[in-house]
């Protein structure tokens, strides 16, 4: 039996799996990484400031024209399309094997592919607000209000609903994904190093009995693992859910 097969079989069997995913599930949709050789942390963007500096609220703060047209460029990839990664989770919730998937990525891919339950540690691209008033915008506002999208109704910075380096994760989302993954049966985690905190740190609330680890490059937790499986975290996924012998819903 393949690791896929066994991935399978763990699959039928669980009523409440999570999935707990970082940036690799996107790359398959062409969404770069952050942090490999080719990720955006180590692209030379600007003489003056580092791409992690010009990811920060301070960075949002004192030089927000700046980082708009960094957000904008780097950020927001609208054309991007869910894989069958995303397909896949969204239909195994469907079948009732998925409870929840806990991401940190930022595109809103999981709900454009059909998950219901989707914990965003880190915000999405697809949400804006008012710093002062607290409106609420969509993506096309801020993409298409340049330099610097303002407000409507009290004329306050329109900032996107992601989380940017020294800003805290909202407390009810970190809470409602705890929740999720001391509940699940299954976790399968994917597409992540496990190196940036406090997301990372999640896992440790796991109890249940199969641990899944999908990532192309090794990670603290994969000792710790039932599998460990090395390939593209989408094709993965799906031929585990076609070995459930589920048809995909368009």
């Amino acid at each position: 039996m393949t690791d896929i097969e066994k991935l399978g079989k763990i699959l039928a069997q669980s009523t409440s799996a999570v999935f707990f995913g970082g940036a690799g599930m996107s790359t398959e949709s062409g969404i770069p990484d952050f942090r490999s050789a080719t990720g955006i942390y180590n692209q030379k963007l600007n003489q003056t400031f580092s791409p992690e500096e010009m990811a920060s609220h301070d960075f949002f703060l004192q030089h927000p024209e700046e980082f708009f047209a960094f957000y904008r460029a780097r950020f927001v990839y609208l054309d991007a399309k869910p894989n069958a990664g995303h397909l896949a989770l969204a239909e195994l919730e469907r079948r009732g094997h998925l409870s929840a998937v806990v991401t940190q990525n930022i595109d809103g891919l999981h709900q454009l592919a059909g998950s219901q339950v989707v914990y965003e540690l880190h915000g999405s691209i697809r949400r804006s607000y008012c710093v002062k008033c607290g409106a609420k915008y969509d993506i096309d506002y801020v993409m298409n209000n340049t330099p610097i999208p303002y407000c409507e109704k009290c004329g306050g910075i329109v900032k996107p609903d992601v989380v940017l380096y020294g800003e805290q994760l909202d407390g009810d989302t970190i809470n409602g994904a705890i929740r999720a993954i001391i509940n699940a049966d299954t976790l399968i985690v994917g597409g992540t190093s496990l190196i940036v905190y406090p997301a990372a740190g999640l896992i440790d609330y796991f109890r249940g009995q199969h641990l899944i680890l999908i990532n192309k490059t090794a990670t603290h937790a994969d000792d710790a693992a039932e599998l460990v499986i090395r390939e593209p975290i989408g094709t993965t996924l799906a031929e585990a859910v076609r070995s459930l012998k589920l048809e995909f819903r368009s």
